[in-house]
């Protein structure tokens, strides 16, 4: 019998629905899902390091880190608890930057629902839902949320998957959701290796979108290799817009610790 995701985390995500975005935040982690899940009773970790060489000079709101020549990283703990749903814990969330030096920023907590063995099918589906506890200097609001549903298509070698994500900082109604889309084309070369071009957004509240100008929207060339039991992608982003940081690395390991 074919296996389909029960329905209560479509109410979770009715519900989160309905919660608004805090100001603005930097930048944790630069991925986009494909309903990938731990298997039943495996730990993985997961080490996200993104450095900005040329980015914004100015704080998003007074005392935030600035992201030009920030080094911001996090280990991300995950357990498969079933064939579709993931558990994880980003702890601890880390920065090093102008002015402020090295810092903890905070920690978040992760629920990934998604149809089993998604990477086996031509059509795949998922949502993630993330409740993150800031520190001060990280985000204007204590605590915040992201909803981000997954979509894609492995089509022979390439991947098309989509992330439209909504930010929320639990006050004011739905119009004040942040739009914070990610997509993914990748082609894969072997099992072991793939290409990718990565576009990631920040459209501002649902309510009334930034000027395209104050929008984030930056596009990232990714390769991801997987080698004796750990998986490496790196990636160099580029910015779009004035609002955008003008260059972003980044590196991601991921390995199964059982």
């Amino acid at each position: 019998m074919k296996k389909t995701l029960p329905s209560w985390p479509v109410a979770v995500l009715l519900a989160l629905a309905l919660c608004p975005r805090a100001g603005a935040a930097q930048t944790d982690e630069i991925q986009v899902y494909d309903g990938d899940l731990a298997p039943p009773g495996v730990f993985n970790l997961t080490l996200h390091d993104n450095f900005t060489p040329s980015g914004s000079r100015m704080p998003a709101f007074p005392g935030a880190v600035i992201s030009n020549h920030a080094w911001i990283g996090v280990p991300e703990w995950a357990y498969g608890v079933t064939d579709w749903f993931e558990a994880g814990l980003y702890l601890p969330l880390y920065s090093v930057s102008r002015g402020l030096g090295g810092t903890l920023d905070g920690f978040k907590l992760r629920t990934l629902f998604a149809v089993p063995h998604a990477a086996d099918r031509t059509f795949f589906y998922g949502a993630n839902f993330e409740f993150s506890y800031n520190a001060r200097h990280w985000d204007s609001r204590r605590f915040t949320s992201e909803i981000r549903p997954i979509v894609g298509w492995h089509l022979g070698p390439w991947d098309v998957i989509l992330n439209p994500i909504l930010d929320t900082s639990w006050e004011g109604g739905p119009g004040k959701l942040d739009f914070a889309p990610s997509t993914r084309l990748a082609y894969n070369v072997s099992p072991t290796l793939a290409v990718a071009v990565e576009e990631y957004g920040d459209f501002g509240p649902v309510d009334g979108f930034l000027p395209a100008a104050a929008q984030s929207q930056q596009i990232f060339g990714a390769l991801d290799y997987g080698v004796r039991h750990v998986d490496i992608e790196v990636g160099a982003g580029f910015g779009l817009t004035a609002g955008s940081d003008h260059s972003t690395l980044k590196l991601i390991l991921s390995r199964d610790l059982n």
